[in-house]
């Protein structure tokens, strides 16, 4: 059984499906700043195997059934119940950070399922990612003379090949601390939304972390070996990166160049400004403008249009 929420004001507006991230940190987390999108969107929210509270319902899974096969083939399920149950022929996609490793392959392989995939904080080689992302974090410790952060950024080696999943985690860590534009932003946004959230009791929330940590470790080998280039470039549906314009962590930089080898019916790539990583959620209105320019009109075959959202509620 696996935990799934399901929101918005009119079941005839297109479904989005979200991907969450961390591999194992929910995105039901971020109701509360995307609640004006549910005047647009039915969204759904799912808890993937060993996460959040389907891991409370369930228990750890065992170690065979966390891969991404494996998520993919629990998304395709997903897929199937929601077309029936929403009464929707294809569903949006929307697939965010650790998410991507998901909806990419999903998409690859069953793009009938979907109207569209729209990819944010996109991971494309975890190496090479992990690699650059390691230089440009050293580079700003060094600007700011923080010399316990190079230390600890010199001890684990500049080469993400010969990583743990401890060293891995320092890398993260790191980058997150120095983060642009906003230092810390993952304590900044994510601990406020999931200590506030009525979504979760406090048993809830040790189960959220708890997952967290597990799911990492358990696929930590599979991450690292990633590749998106494997799939191939070309994909059978329409196809868009909304990215942060400064992110640090999945960096625009690999993404834009990935984006450009991508071939599809119809593509686009948004850089939303003065946004990192976790654009969707720390810049709410701007992603759901262009969802709605851009996405919505070609799900429903009409012409892009620019429509001012409401203000995201705080």
């Amino acid at each position: 059984d696996q935990w799934i929420q399901i929101r918005g004001e009119d079941r005839r507006n297109p479904v989005l499906l979200v991907l969450h991230g961390g591999p194992g940190w929910p995105n039901a987390t971020f109701t509360l700043p995307l609640r004006p999108w549910e005047k647009y969107f039915t969204i759904v929210q799912w808890d993937h195997r060993g996460t959040g509270k389907t891991l409370g319902q369930n228990g750890k899974p065992g170690q065979a059934e966390m891969t991404f096969a494996r998520r993919v083939a629990d998304a395709i399920e997903l897929s199937e119940f929601l077309r029936q149950y929403l009464h929707q022929e294809k569903l949006v996609l929307l697939a965010e950070s650790m998410g991507t490793l998901t909806g990419l392959p999903l998409a690859k392989q069953r793009p009938d399922l979907f109207s569209a995939i729209v990819l944010t904080d996109l991971y494309v080689n975890l190496v090479q990612n992990e690699a650059l992302k390691y230089r440009l974090t050293l580079e700003r410790l060094r600007t700011a003379g923080n010399a316990r952060g190079m230390l600890a950024l010199e001890r684990i080696g500049s080469d993400p090949t010969q990583w743990d999943l401890q060293a891995w985690n320092v890398n993260m860590a790191w980058a997150f601390k120095t983060n642009v534009p906003i230092p810390n932003l993952d304590r900044a946004l994510l601990f406020p939304l999931v200590l506030t959230s009525p979504l979760y009791s406090l048993r809830e929330l040790f189960t959220l972390f708890a997952g967290f940590q597990s799911t990492t470790a358990a696929m930590f080998a599979e991450i690292m070996a990633y590749d998106a280039r494997r799939l191939g470039s070309s994909f059978n549906l329409p196809f868009f990166l909304f990215q942060g314009e400064r992110d640090v962590i999945t960096l625009t930089g690999l993404a834009e160049a990935y984006f450009q080898e991508i071939e599809a019916p119809h593509k686009g790539i948004v850089l939303i400004k003065n946004a990192g990583h976790f654009a969707a959620f720390s810049h709410p209105e701007q992603f759901l403008n262009e969802l709605l320019r851009r996405v919505v009109p070609l799900v429903r075959g009409e012409a892009a249009v620019s429509v001012q959202p409401p203000a995201v509620i705080v």
